[in-house]
């Protein structure tokens, strides 16, 4: 395995070896979570009415793809922003997220990150942007392998 032209260790190239799985017997498909537009962080409005007396999940680009439940498990019943650390401009998250926090009634704050080193900066954003809106508001991160287990 190498490593890509960056020398990320997040952006090595992996296989990973599953065994063929049957789909289920039902024919019902698993229901969206998704209850607004847009998601990407740089074009949420802070004072998006979904933001109001909400949950909020902040999660890493990867992580809905990398995590096979992640509607059922993260998603549901929360307001959700969507950004990369290592890819988008982040110079405008911390103010961005901590005007989201002051304007808000937010009952709480998921970050789900992947386990590569890069996926940390978002959760450091977060924090960031918590302190720096004065409120204090309960703050949980999951993080999710590259094989789509949950590691915390």
């Amino acid at each position: 395995m190498g490593h890509s032209g960056c020398g990320c260790q997040g952006s090595m190239a992996r296989v990973i070896e599953r065994t063929e799985t049957t789909e289920n017997a039902s024919t019902e498909k698993a229901a969206s979570e998704l209850r607004q537009w847009p998601i990407q962080l740089h074009l949420v409005p802070p004072t998006a009415p979904w933001f109001a007396n909400s949950d909020i999940l902040i999660a890493a680009d990867c992580v809905a793809f990398a995590l096979g439940s992640f509607h059922s498990d993260l998603l549901k019943g929360k307001a959700v922003a969507i950004a990369c650390p290592k890819l988008d401009d982040t110079a405008p998250y911390v103010e961005k997220l901590a005007s989201i926090f002051r304007q808000n009634d937010v009952k709480s704050v998921t970050v789900a990150i992947m386990e590569v080193p890069c996926c940390r900066g978002l959760d450091v954003i977060v924090k960031q942007a918590l302190a720096q809106s004065g409120k204090e508001i309960p703050l949980e991160t999951a993080v999710i392998g590259v094989d789509g287990a949950r590691r915390s």
